[in-house]
């Protein structure tokens, strides 16, 4: 009877451990579906003036599993239950949103202002630093600001690469000498100047640096083509700062300094001149 009972218990035993591992292996393969389960969603990409964007970025955050929106803005694939999705182009601002089974995304994507404002000033408009292929260098209002000058032209030393400024002469407030890509004529080698558009003769040592939003230097004969044979030492653009829409707004800035030689002859005053030449007068017999 005992024999029986034992038996009978490791029957019962034997059962259970059978169950438990079978539970398991059910629960195993169904947190394992549920992994590898996917969700369709779709969606379309605008910009804030509701025109669609064509060939933006769509991708599931952390994975490479993305798509790029067609001609009409629309994209759709499949991604993880509540995934991040990483919405990106060229010029905009990225955007993150959670993916939602069954509801169209709108994505609304806003202009970044610092890649937009990144253009340079040609001698016929203004073009996208990005696509423009000739030789042309750009320094910003900030950069001319950064250095406290008193003239434009010390401004821009040591910023723009194949242009070299130097002093004149060592006589104080003495104007600065432009040469762009090494001297290009023998009797004048001073770049072509335009100031808003309009030539200058003379350089340009009149304008405040305060009052420059920015420097376009063309160094290269197709940037320079559109001005003929007076760039043919290179152009420097200018571009005063202009007003605003908006409140009125006073800035007040200071600086002061003073210039000595480092040595000075000693002379004669009015009345020792006037010895001096009365005894050669003498000497010479007159």
């Amino acid at each position: 009877m005992k024999k029986q009972k034992l038996f009978l218990g490791l029957k019962i035993g034997k059962v259970r451990y059978t169950l438990l591992i079978l539970a398991s292996l059910l629960l195993g393969v169904h947190t394992l579906n549920a992994q590898n389960q996917k969700i369709a969603i779709q969606g379309i990409v605008k910009d804030a003036s509701g025109e669609t964007i064509i060939g933006a970025n769509v991708i599931e955050k952390g994975t490479s599993n993305g798509v790029m929106t067609d001609l009409n803005g629309n994209f759709a694939f499949s991604v993880s239950p509540n995934a991040v999705i990483q919405i990106s182009y060229i010029g905009y601002l990225p955007q993150e949103v959670v993916a939602t089974a069954g509801k169209a995304l709108n994505i609304i994507l806003k202009e970044d202002d610092l890649v937009l404002d990144e253009v340079v000033v040609v001698g016929y408009g203004v073009q996208k630093k990005s696509v423009v292929t000739a030789a042309i260098s750009r320094v910003s209002a900030e950069e001319l600001n950064a250095v406290k000058p008193s003239r434009v032209e010390d401004a821009l030393k040591g910023k723009v690469s194949g242009v070299q400024i130097t002093q004149s002469s060592g006589q104080p407030g003495a104007e600065s000498k432009v040469r762009i890509r090494g001297i290009g004529t023998v009797n004048n080698s001073d770049p072509l100047y335009i100031v808003d558009g309009m030539p200058v003769d003379g350089g340009i040592t009149y304008l405040n640096p305060v009052d420059i939003q920015s420097v376009e230097i063309l160094k290269d004969a197709a940037s320079a083509a559109i001005y003929g044979a007076r760039a043919a030492n290179g152009v420097v653009l200018v571009t005063t700062k202009s007003g605003k829409k908006g409140k009125a707004t006073v800035n007040y800035d200071v600086s002061y300094g003073w210039q000595n030689p480092w040595k000075k002859k000693a002379v004669l005053n009015a009345q020792e001149y006037m010895i001096i030449m009365n005894e050669a007068q003498v000497n010479d017999g007159n």
